[in-house]
């Protein structure tokens, strides 16, 4: 059966590492799922808080768990030993998709794909320091860890970290004591040139005594008091007597101020706002080597988890329409229609509380496939105003396969819903906002407006939902302390949060730590230097 199901995925151009299924009863997945899949954990005692949630979950009738899948090279799948054939067949089919989405999409390259042995080392090592250390000292520091690690930088795996200055921002540094000679570029040809009071010129010949005394002092506009070197903005070639015109005495000033200001900038602690905050702790606070190795262990899983984060949406809509082309199309025989039908219904099921991201990812991929096999895009189609004309489009374009490929390679949740949320399908599947009236206590359907449901699923998206911050400086007032910065995007911080994360960065920092945020429209900092909390407007 799983050869079967295999061959017909692979006929349909689905790509996959190879994939190994497990079955286990409903205790086994249980403690697999509270491990978020992995058969070994570091110790903790947050994951038996999870195995009594998804077991007691399971025990109620709330949730049942039909699969896992790890991302990892060989592909780890779980199945559970009490479903039927044709749940099992379906759930096959579902595995082999996700297992190609976790292979060809752009934000799982990044990814390890032996974190099934990674995970092993990492529950040894802090085995380890627990043994060494106590259970008690490394349970309180992970506890700490654990309620920052989402304090990432989504981007990071994509971008190099610490850039070199540009070269055409450089400027010419002067040392004290090495001569005037700033190179032939200003100077003229050959390396023959001499100064005057208005700058350089290509005059062959060398410099008086009075001559580089009065060029010194006009260099000295560009001193820097503060290390004692001399930044002079490059000049353009020129004859002596139009320099002045050439290179204008205020432009000089104004550019010999911005390089010093973009020198001092560099000495800033870290040099540019940074975004991987665990990263910063892991190399700048003041931790013990166990700490430290801790701290890049739940930073290394944090990552490793990221993108499951930010293609929930579009993974499982994949998984799901590949399942129903393969089981309908394939695998299933006319007695087993209705129990998949059952089953399939239920996956997309549309809940009360929350948006069923199967349901979107799955009909936002069969919407793209079929725009593009009639050729419902580009300029002539989103120009046209007619309805009718709109509704009747089919250019039969036959791309609808290869979009739908080319879309699970490159994109994510975010820029899924960027590009392909459309207001046609909005329409079709009949979304809205909904929100809870004040009077009478009752939910409402708020609006329908496309705009504002598309603005709502971006921004609920965007960063995964969480504020974003960034570490500004490091030695804040040349204190020592930390101060951080809270990217506004129209919603406070949550304050009961904001000020636990304090707490746990400071213990950490070993210093008072501060986060730049907005607090009803106001700027203000919040500090906590371990024995208080503060709040102080900026405004």
């Amino acid at each position: 059966m799983k050869y079967e199901i295999q061959d017909r995925a692979q006929e349909y151009g689905l790509d996959f590492f190879r994939v190994i299924f497990e079955v286990l009863d409903y205790h086994e997945i249980n403690e697999i799922a509270a491990y978020s899949g992995f058969p070994q954990r570091y110790p903790h005692w947050s994951f038996g808080m999870q195995y009594e949630e998804v077991s007691k979950s399971y025990a109620y009738g709330l949730s049942k768990i039909y699969e896992m899948v790890i991302n990892n090279d060989p592909c780890y799948a779980y199945l559970l030993k009490c479903n039927n054939l044709i749940d099992q067949k379906l759930v096959m089919a579902h595995v082999f998709a996700h297992c190609d989405f976790f292979k060809n999409n752009l934000y799982f390259s990044h990814t390890n794909r032996k974190m099934m042995d990674e995970m092993a080392n990492h529950a040894t090592r802090i085995q380890r320091y627990a043994d060494r250390y106590g259970t008690q000292a490394v349970e309180a520091f992970m506890d700490c860890c654990l309620s920052l690690e989402n304090l990432i930088d989504p981007h990071a795996t994509f971008m190099k970290r610490r850039d070199s200055e540009e070269s055409g921002n450089r400027g010419w540094v002067w040392a004290p004591g090495s001569g005037h000679e700033h190179g032939s570029f200003a100077c003229g040809g050959e390396g023959k040139s001499s100064c005057t009071s208005t700058g350089c010129s290509s005059v062959s010949g060398s410099c008086s005594g009075g001559q580089a005394k009065e060029g010194t002092q006009g260099a000295d506009l560009f001193a820097d008091d503060e290390d004692a070197e001399r930044v002079l903005p490059r000049r353009l070639h020129s004859k002596g007597y139009m320099d002045r015109y050439i290179n204008p005495p205020d432009f000089l000033r104004a550019r010999a101020e911005e390089l010093k200001a973009k020198r001092r900038e560099k000495k800033r602690f870290p040099e540019t706002p940074d975004g991987d905050v665990l990263l910063f702790l892991i190399e700048s606070a003041p931790l013990k080597n166990w700490q430290r190795d801790i701290l890049s262990i739940l930073r290394e899983e944090a990552y490793y988890f990221l993108p499951q984060a930010q293609t929930k949406i579009m993974n499982e809509g994949w998984a799901t329409y590949w399942h129903s082309r393969i089981m309908t199309e394939k695998i299933l025989k006319d007695a087993e229609v209705v129990d998949y039908a059952d089953h399939h219904s239920g996956t997309l099921g549309s809940s009360r509380v929350r948006l069923n991201p199967y349901k979107l990812g799955l009909e936002l991929f069969r919407d793209i496939e079929d725009r593009w096999n009639k050729g419902r895009f580009g300029k002539e189609y989103e120009e046209c105003d007619d309805l009718r004309v709109r509704e009747t489009w089919d250019r039969n374009a036959g791309l609808g396969r290869e979009k739908i490929f080319e879309v699970r390679r490159l994109y994510n949740d975010l820029t899924f819903i960027d590009t392909f949320l459309t207001e046609d399908f909005c329409r079709k599947q009949r979304l809205f906002v909904y929100a809870k009236e004040e009077e009478n206590k009752a939910w409402v359907i708020q609006s329908r407006e496309f705009s504002q449901i598309k603005r709502i699923l971006l921004d609920s998206l965007t960063h995964m939902g969480h504020p974003i911050i960034r570490v500004m400086d490091g030695n804040f007032e040349n204190r020592g302390e930390l101060l951080l910065h809270h990217h506004h995007e129209g919603r406070d911080l949550k304050w009961d949060f904001s000020r636990d994360t304090l707490v746990n960065l400071q213990r950490l920092w070993k210093r008072p730590v501060h986060v730049e945020t907005q607090k009803e429209e106001k700027k203000v900092l919040l500090t906590y230097d371990g024995d208080e909390h503060r709040e102080k407007s900026l405004d």
